[in-house]
C-alpha cells in the first residue's frame, strides 16, 4: 500500500534537507534556442533542469497550462516519469474542479502524479473525488500570490471572516484522510501568519518566492506545518540561465541550491 502524500513528502524533505518545490513551467518561448530542435523541446529542458536541480528539489511542480497540446502532454509524461525515477514527487499545477462526471474525470489526473492543486470555488461535491484519493495530495486555493486574489478572497462574509478564511476553515473540515493542504502565496505575509494560527496542520504550498518577490522568512515560518510543506519558485530557477545558452541547467541548480539554503537559514533558527 502507498503511503499517505504528506509522509512521504516529509521523508523526502527530511532526505535531502530541502522544502525547495521547483515549478517546472516550460514555456517554449523561454526555452535555450539549442533545444527548439529536440523532437519534444519541454521535456528535453525539464530532463536537463531535473538533472540539475534534483538533490535540492523536495518537489517538482509542473504547471498544466504549459503542456495543453499533444506534443504537451508527451513531455509532462515523460517528465512525470523521470522526477519518479529520481524519487522526487511531482505536484500537478492543475487548480482542477467540477462537477459531477466532470471532476471526476479531472480527478483521474492522480493516477499519474502524486498531488494536484484545486480549486474550491464549487464546493465540496467538486473537490470529492480528489479527496478521496487518500494517498494523494489535494493543495486547495486559499489566499493566492496574485494581486487580483484580494478581488474576491479578502471580501468579508456577514460572519466576520473573509473568503480565504472560510476556505481555509472548509478544507480543515475536509481534511478527513489527512491528504489536505493550502496554496497560500508568500507575497501576503500576514494572511500567511494568520491562516497558520487557524489551521495549524494544514501543510502549504507557498508560491510567490523568486519572480514574485514573496517573503522567504515568513513563507518558511508560517508554510510548514510540523516541518512539512513546500516553497516553490519557478521562473527564479528554472530561468535563471536563460541568457546562458547550454549553460542554463548548471545556473538552474545553483539558483535551486541558492534558494534551499535562503529557506533553511529559517527552518534551523
Amino acid at each position: 500500500m502507498t503511503a499517505p502524500f504528506f509522509e512521504r513528502l516529509g521523508d523526502r524533505i527530511e532526505r535531502v534537507d530541502s522544502v525547495v518545490s521547483v515549478g517546472l513551467d516550460a514555456d517554449r518561448s523561454r526555452l535555450p534556442e539549442h533545444l527548439l530542435e529536440k523532437d519534444l523541446p519541454q521535456w528535453a529542458f525539464n530532463r536537463r533542469i531535473i538533472d540539475a536541480t534534483h538533490e535540492h528539489a523536495a518537489c517538482y511542480k509542473p504547471n498544466a497550462a504549459f503542456y495543453e497540446s499533444e506534443e504537451g502532454w508527451r513531455s509532462l509524461r515523460e517528465t512525470i516519469a523521470y522526477a519518479d525515477g529520481k524519487d522526487v514527487p511531482v505536484l500537478l499545477d492543475a487548480k482542477r474542479a467540477d462537477i459531477g462526471n466532470t471532476t471526476r474525470q479531472y480527478a483521474k489526473l492522480l493516477d499519474d502524479v502524486d498531488a494536484i492543486t484545486v480549486n474550491p470555488y464549487m464546493g465540496w461535491d467538486s473537490l470529492q473525488p480528489f479527496l478521496d484519493r487518500s494517498e494523494k495530495g489535494v493543495f486547495v486555493l486559499c489566499r493566492t500570490s496574485n494581486p487580483g486574489g484580494a478581488d474576491l478572497q479578502d471580501l468579508e462574509l456577514e460572519s466576520g471572516e473573509t473568503v480565504y478564511e472560510r476556505v481555509a476553515a472548509l478544507a480543515d473540515l475536509w481534511n478527513e484522510h489527512g491528504n489536505v493542504g493550502l496554496v497560500v502565496g508568500a507575497t501576503a505575509p500576514d494572511e500567511l501568519e494568520s491562516i497558520r494560527e487557524q489551521v495549524p496542520d494544514l501543510p502549504f504550498l507557498v508560491p510567490g518566492i523568486g519572480a514574485q518577490g514573496g517573503d522567504a522568512e515568513a513563507a518558511v515560518e508560517n508554510g510548514l506545518a510540523h516541518g512539512v510543506g513546500l516553497v516553490n519558485s519557478s521562473r527564479g530557477i528554472i530561468f535563471a540561465g536563460e541568457d546562458q545558452g547550454e549553460a542554463f541547467a548548471k545556473a538552474a541548480g545553483d539558483a535551486a541550491r541558492r534558494l534551499k539554503r535562503r529557506l533553511n537559514q529559517y527552518r534551523d533558527a
